[in-house]
């Protein structure tokens, strides 16, 4: 991905593109890829970084939902089985089979789960991850050993997938890229334009970095930007009602001795009624998730001290090592885009998790709610407007069968996974250059190599993008990530041609952002 080489795709005056794409999160990057894979020319931009938003903040996994199902959304569910099948053939680095243990205290809560998830075995169909059977207590005690033992029954344990976020973002802008697309960040829709009909026939850009502004024409227009979606669709029609309600979800991020197995918790009810999970994830556990309502969408939401408290206590309560606010290395907060409920309804988990795509008077498409599992079938559906909004045929989606940038049928190995082929791209580049092989912090296997691989082929362009989104050091371990910053800007400062003002500048942006990752001790 070669961000100056786009740019200049946008200073052809007279190109007319099939689809431009507002948001480059999971569902623009699946509206972009379900494009591309039908032969239609896409532009795509970000205000930001790719998944800079919600789409790098999510539980990391691939899952049908196992809530959904009880609350009976099956279609729903049996929509993401199919999806989180289709992602791991067609992404098998950047994503993988996860076991999970419920822990049954009640024989009641033994009937139900069982049942329940033989339910969601039988939907998976032939793309299910292995069928789930209740344990005993002792076979529970072994795998997840800091269970509380106290009046445990024993556990139901049940396959899902599990993924990495923001690097599959990255996969997915390169492998749309690759097929010819033209994706870029940092770059702001100001403005849509509009023919004598009132029909939307392109946008108005600026380049964040260059100070610069463009024009696009493109035949159909897609507002995927999450959270921010209506401040598109007010953009198209300034009396637009609203249409997100943003609900907070956090992360804690802690050592994985506090469960001490490789099988990851699910527990089924919580006080708020949401489930959560404890996930291990990169070596580390990741504990979540709240549901907290925000009015205000921000790009970088704040944990709040009552949702750090609610996941510590909960998770406490079913564990015999309790965390403690001094054992989390990181907590991150994300936004999910839910859809406006009717007047009267407030409970934001009974708001659907299936996506909605509106379609305004002027021709904007706006592609609403969805889940990280479902990106692909939420790109295919956005398309199949294509032919409503520009009169014109289009051929059928291809995006099912579509292999994502970096795969091969042998993962490599340890924290090189993630990468797929072009691991040995970056290991040759170490090699080239012995300075690239150090450690970029001495208790985390990724290399300095990774930083120059991240600004030349994976258009990082600030501190953050490497250590939040291309390297994950900033939600792993906020103190390594505040503590390798130095080394990081000076390496990125030479290979993309910056200064040390441009250094300094980067460091302090990079410290008010890590303040948010970093937990109080009250």
């Amino acid at each position: 991905m070669n961000r100056e080489k786009n740019l200049q795709q946008l200073q052809e005056k007279t190109k007319v593109w099939d689809i431009a794409v507002i948001g480059g999160g999971a569902s623009g990057l699946g509206v972009a890829l379900d494009a591309v894979s039908r032969g239609l020319s896409v532009v795509l931009v970000d205000k930001a970084d790719f998944a800079k938003g919600t789409s790098s903040r999510s539980t990391k996994l691939l899952h049908g939902g196992v809530r959904y199902l009880a609350q009976g959304q099956i279609s729903l569910v049996f929509e993401a089985l199919k999806e989180r099948g289709l992602l791991l053939k067609n992404a098998p680095h950047l994503s993988q089979n996860q076991s999970f243990l419920i822990p049954i205290y009640s024989w009641w809560d033994r009937i139900q789960y069982s049942i329940g998830l033989k339910l969601y075995d039988w939907m998976a169909g032939g793309l299910s991850l292995g069928s789930s059977k209740f344990i005993p207590k002792k076979q529970a005690l072994l795998r997840i050993p800091t269970l509380q033992p106290t009046g445990l029954k024993g556990a139901v344990t049940y396959q899902d997938g599990q993924f990495d976020d923001a690097r599959l973002a990255i996969h997915l802008a390169q492998t749309a890229t690759d097929l010819g697309a033209c994706l870029l960040n940092y770059i702001k829709v100001t403005g849509l334009t509009k023919d004598s009909q009132g029909k939307i026939s392109g946008l108005t850009v600026r380049d964040l970095n260059a100070k610069k502004s463009y024009s696009l024409l493109a035949k159909m227009v897609v507002n995927a930007t999450g959270v921010f979606a209506d401040k598109i669709l007010q953009l198209d029609n300034p009396s637009a009602p609203k249409t997100i309600q943003p609900s907070q979800g956090i992360h804690l991020v802690l050592d994985l001795s506090f469960l001490g197995g490789e099988d990851a918790l699910m527990i089924p009810k919580t006080k708020d009624g949401r489930v959560l999970f404890g996930v291990p994830w990169h070596n580390k556990l990741l504990l979540g998730t709240t549901d907290t309502i925000r009015e205000k969408a921000k790009l970088e939401p704040k944990a709040l001290e009552k949702e750090i408290d609610f996941v510590l206590e909960t998770a406490g309560a079913y564990l015999t090592k309790k965390p403690e606010r001094k054992d989390v290395k990181a907590v991150f907060a994300g936004l999910r885009p839910l859809a406006r409920p009717e007047e009267g309804s407030t409970k934001t988990k009974e708001i659907s998790r299936s996506h909605k795509i509106i379609c305004s008077p002027s021709g904007l498409v706006s592609l609403t709610g969805g889940k990280w599992t479902t990106f692909r079938k939420m790109g295919e559906d956005t398309l199949n407007y294509f032919t409503q909004i520009t009169g014109q045929p289009v051929s059928a989606s291809t995006s099912a069968t579509q292999k994502i940038h970096g795969f091969s049928k042998k993962t490599p190995s340890g924290h090189w996974a993630v990468y797929g082929t072009d691991a040995k791209k970056i290991k040759a580049l170490a090699n080239q250059q012995p300075e690239l092989q150090e450690r970029i912090h001495p208790h985390y296997p990724a290399i300095l190599a990774e930083v120059v691989w991240a600004c030349q082929h994976e258009m990082a362009l600030t501190l953050e993008d490497v250590l939040s989104r291309r390297i994950r050091l900033l939600i792993l371990d906020t103190a390594a990530a505040l503590s390798s910053a130095e080394k990081v800007a000076q390496l990125m400062a030479t290979t993309l041609q910056k200064d040390e003002a441009w250094v300094q500048t980067e460091l302090t942006n990079f410290k008010k952002i890590a303040e948010k990752y970093l937990i109080s001790m009250h």
